[in-house]
């Protein structure tokens, strides 16, 4: 682990994120005395499409049109006569 002080730190910010971005650890002194280490920041793993790809299925006729009698329950209240709110 390399130690440079905070004035040098300021002056060469930009090369030392490249340096962390490498793998490099940098510590940060004042005075003689270590006060931070600037290490990279975990990256996000990011989003897993299909991660629940053929675990959910549904019928082949999940996605027709309702009846007249299942609209009217939706339009008209609830599907269970007893539910109150």
């Amino acid at each position: 682990m390399r130690t440079i002080n905070v004035q040098d730190a300021k002056t060469q910010l930009s090369r030392l994120l490249r340096d962390v971005e490498a793998g490099e650890e940098i510590a940060i002194a004042r005075a003689g005395q270590v006060v931070a280490h600037l290490v990279r920041a975990p990256q996000p793993s990011g989003r897993q499409f299909g991660h629940f790809e053929g675990l959910v299925t549904w019928s082949d006729d999940a996605f027709d049109p309702l009846d007249g009698d299942e609209a009217a329950a939706f339009e008209d209240g609830p599907l269970d006569p007893e539910f109150t709110a």
